[in-house]
């Protein structure tokens, strides 16, 4: 087994409009030695005509055709097929930059030759806004130039920032004996299910050999306002559901750090914001699931964590029944003054003038104001 091999693991079920892209920037890679596994999960559109086309002319190609069972158990048939020495995952709607694996490698073997190997090798990623729309732009992520650990490699507590924001399991490579090791696979859950996120728990807090550098490889298309709003209708409590079982991966491994239990309650609060902004808490099931939720969240590390809002903490106290502690609300504001300044910086003037005006209109309409 080489060092350097790579096994691609690409889920696709009905990835037809966009598969041809992601496979031209897989196999277009400048690092070749990859074991490129293509799993059709029962599509019923070209997709697996599409694949069989790109196995003809690439043999490292191998295409598994079976029933369709949802994202994490194809994500698990392969990792159970993968031969190589590092695991990466790419989404069929998704694109990879050329020498994403190139520079994921060589940034691993500084490691290695160091004597302390990597088990995950971590990235930012690119958003790719409105996609396949006039007003596409490719903007970093929320994270890109906010991972600053004190040494490498890291534990997630050193850097627990990266447990706030979009799981994106695929800007990383994973080290396979690593999962094997700790039997982490994915949860098995109907359709795409959102079984990323405790795939991110699992991986990020069981090691301390995580590595991160600050250059952005993968190219994620985001869904469109409607396609999101469409999901807050259709799956309105999957967010929480999924919050719910991180919150037994952390349980399950005795985690206590403060650091990485604040970024999962603001996971909770960010997943929960979204709900309410379609699906009001006048509604019993999601009342009863924001209090169930809220009551698996410590209240001291609530109500003295500045970058949870004012109005959220109400909420927290309200629904779990609890007085409230009088709330300062300069610090949080001073903090949203930062978000400010970072978006700028991040994403330029115009997103982040959208993005200041959308979420001051969407807190005011959660919090009654």
């Amino acid at each position: 087994m080489s060092e350097s091999l790579v096994s691609v693991i690409v889920p696709i079920y009905n990835a037809g409009p966009y598969l041809k892209q992601c496979l031209n920037s897989i196999t277009g890679q400048t690092h070749r030695e990859l074991e490129i596994i293509l799993l059709n999960d029962g599509s019923t559109d070209d997709s697996l005509s599409v694949m069989q086309r790109y196995a003809t002319s690439d043999e490292r190609i191998k295409i598994i055709d079976k029933q369709n069972q949802g994202y994490g158990a194809t994500c698990n048939r392969g990792l159970a097929e993968a031969t190589g020495t590092w695991i990466s995952i790419v989404e069929p709607d998704d694109w990879i930059e050329s020498n994403m694996y190139k520079d994921m490698l060589t940034f691993a073997k500084k490691f290695a030759d160091e004597g302390t190997p990597l088990d995950i090798v971590k990235t930012p990623y690119w958003r790719i806004w409105m996609p396949d729309t006039k007003q596409q732009r490719k903007l970093n992520c929320s994270y890109k130039n906010r991972i600053h650990p004190d040494h490498q490699p890291f534990a997630i507590a050193d850097a627990a920032h990266l447990l706030c924001h979009h799981p994106s399991i695929w800007s990383a490579i994973y080290r396979k004996s690593f999962l094997d090791e700790h039997r982490i696979r994915f949860k098995e859950i109907p359709g795409a299910g959102w079984a990323d996120n405790p795939f991110l728990v699992e991986t990020l807090c069981q090691t301390d050999r995580i590595g991160y550098f600050d250059t952005a490889y993968y190219c994620y298309r985001e869904e469109t306002p409607e396609k999101s709003k469409n999901f807050a209708h259709t799956n309105t409590l999957l967010p929480l559901e999924r919050w719910n079982d991180m919150m037994d991966v952390l349980e399950r491994l005795n985690v206590t750090d403060e650091h990485i239990l604040r970024s999962h309650n603001s996971r909770g609060f960010t997943y929960l914001s979204g709900i309410i902004e379609e699906v009001d808490l006048t509604h019993d099931d999601v009342r009863e699931a924001a209090k169930h939720m809220f009551e698996r969240m410590d209240a001291n590390l609530v109500f003295t964590d500045n970058e949870v809002s004012p109005g959220m903490k109400r909420l927290y106290a309200g629904l779990r029944g609890i007085p409230c502690p009088k709330i300062n609300p300069l610090p949080h504001m001073a903090g949203l003054v930062g978000q400010g300044v970072y978006n700028l910086k991040n994403t330029g003037l115009v997103n982040t003038f959208f993005a200041t005006k959308n979420y001051l209109v969407k807190r005011s309409r959660r919090e009654g104001k």
